[in-house]
């Protein structure tokens, strides 16, 4: 059985990341990737604007995972593709984590694991969609895929449930492939995608947003023919006097993402009900110990850049880590707040620089961030405005702020005066 002080699940940007940084510091590393291919979803995704903040350029997503498979070549990392891990076993010297592959069946022994095994679209099952199931319903990372990938086009006329950020891009994407974007559908008041993503992607190419509106119906035997369209009100209830049958070949869907973490669940990582990837402390541990996350399996980021860097913290808490009495504090929040990452503090640790990343629950104006320990406010930030779909990112030095085994730790938002 082969043995390794740190195994990366996921090939993708967090797991790419991981490998780099956990090799950098002295582990022996196996990544192993379920695809032929390492990349993740970036190997699709030929639009630009990746790596602004960590290259200071404006890199396509091949190009962006071009940088960091560049210098895995350089490590003496242990690389598996067409591998999946079918099981992960809790061990005295660690885990065992058990894989399925062309070369049939193999048991590894592991010090560490860092999962970085990414999200995954919602369907049109999922949010309920009414009628038949015809050829032409796609989510909007299938459609990416034929598009970008293997060249061929999914639809000629087509509507887009979900403002998401993929489903917003792939309108641009297909417009520009010839295809009749009718509409993007949003259930919500509020757009679900990056305010540059509705400008750049609808409104430069005179797409329409109906916000508050949803497919309720699809029709068509062997391809679709047409979606049945409704407002909704303020409980996200359909308006039946608002219906509205809509011609098309096909519906995009692309109603969110969901960390895709099944293999967390298997050995007991315990996960939060806000963010749906595990409950972790600073250094990105879960609640398993010696069982790391990072990437969009923590939680969906709003930039590759952001997936990198966690992936990078993930490597080397699984390289440093060892075994040793823990003490951890909760991290709480108000009920302002959609969701905070991470959730613990581990005070044995290096906290001199944690960063937090957030999401308000709703649409807000000029906002006051406080953070307190035992009732005494520590930290407060001024915010112009916070939307839901824009995650923030906050570095703080915790070390500094005196919090002992017990302490009350907690952050709110309230109205800035």
């Amino acid at each position: 059985m082969n043995n390794f002080d740190v195994t990366v699940i996921g090939g993708g940007p967090a797991g790419l990341a991981a490998a780099i940084k956990a090799c950098d510091e002295g582990a022996r590393v196996l990544l192993i990737e379920r695809e032929e291919r390492l990349g993740g979803m970036l190997k699709q995704c030929i639009h630009d604007g990746f790596g602004l903040s960590r290259f200071g350029e404006r890199l396509a997503g091949p190009e962006y995972v071009e940088r960091f498979m560049d210098k895995l070549s350089e490590k003496t990392v242990d690389v598996r593709l067409l591998t999946f891990v079918t099981r992960i076993e809790k061990t005295a010297e660690g885990f065992c984590v058990v894989t399925v592959s062309r070369d049939g069946l193999e048991r590894i022994s592991t010090k560490t694991i860092v999962l970085a095994t990414g999200c995954r679209e919602r369907t049109a099952k999922q949010v309920f969609i009414h009628g038949t199931r015809p050829a032409g319903v796609f989510t909007a990372g299938t459609a990416q895929h034929f598009t970008n990938r293997l060249g061929v086009m999914p639809t000629k006329k087509c509507v887009i449930l979900g403002s998401g950020d993929i489903g917003l891009i792939m309108a641009r994407r297909l417009t520009l492939e010839g295809a009749k974007v009718l509409g993007v559908y949003e259930i919500n008041p509020t757009p679900s995608g990056l305010t540059r993503n509705i400008h750049q992607c609808l409104h430069d190419y005179d797409i329409p947003l109906y916000l508050s509106h949803t497919v309720t119906r699809v029709f068509g035997a062997d391809r679709l023919e047409a979606v049945e369209i409704c407002e909704v009100d303020e409980s996200y209830k359909p308006i039946e006097s608002t219906k509205v049958r809509v011609d098309c070949d096909a519906l995009i869907v692309s109603v969110g993402l969901i960390p895709e973490n099944e293999l967390a669940e298997s050995v007991g990582v315990e996960l939060d009900s806000h963010t749906k990837g595990p409950v972790c402390d600073c250094q990105l541990m879960t609640s398993v110990d010696g069982i790391f996350s990072c990437g969009n399996a923590l939680h969906v980021n709003d930039l590759v850049d952001f997936v990198s860097a966690s992936g990078e913290l993930a490597g080397l808490s699984a390289a440093h880590y060892a075994k040793k009495a823990q003490c951890k504090v909760n991290i709480k929040i108000g009920n302002e707040f959609l969701y905070l990452v991470p959730q613990q503090l581990d005070l044995n640790a290096d906290n001199s620089r944690v960063t937090f990343y957030f999401r308000s629950k709703a649409v807000r104006e000029k906002s006051l961030l406080r953070l307190t320990v035992d009732g005494q406010e520590v930290f407060k930030r001024v915010y112009p405005f916070l939307r839901p779909p824009e995650m923030q990112q906050l570095v703080l030095n915790m070390d500094k702020f005196a919090v002992q085994n017990g302490s009350d730790v907690r952050f709110s938002i309230e109205v800035a005066e």
